[in-house]
């Protein structure tokens, strides 16, 4: 069953919401429920729960110290191609 929720938003939002939807091809209503769906806080999914950290922790990427992130990224700046 779907309930109908009216809800008064300024001008700015409403452009905002409308553009979105024109950008992702659907209706201004679709927009604003996807938009809804993924701000409101769902059931655990997976035992990752609706944290985002935690869901990017999930992914298992490779993960390392910041300053020695940034620390490779300015050493292969460095080094140029022939």
């Amino acid at each position: 069953m779907c309930r109908r929720h009216q809800v008064q938003i300024p001008e700015e939002l409403d452009a905002q919401i409308r553009e979105a939807a024109q950008r992702s091809r659907l209706p201004k209503g679709g927009r604003a429920r996807r938009i809804l769906r993924e701000l409101v806080p769902g059931p655990d999914i997976g035992g990752v729960g609706s944290d985002a950290l935690t869901r990017l922790g999930s992914l298992r990427g490779p993960t390392a110290d910041i300053e020695q992130m940034l620390d490779e990224l300015v050493g292969i700046r460095r080094v140029k191609p022939d």
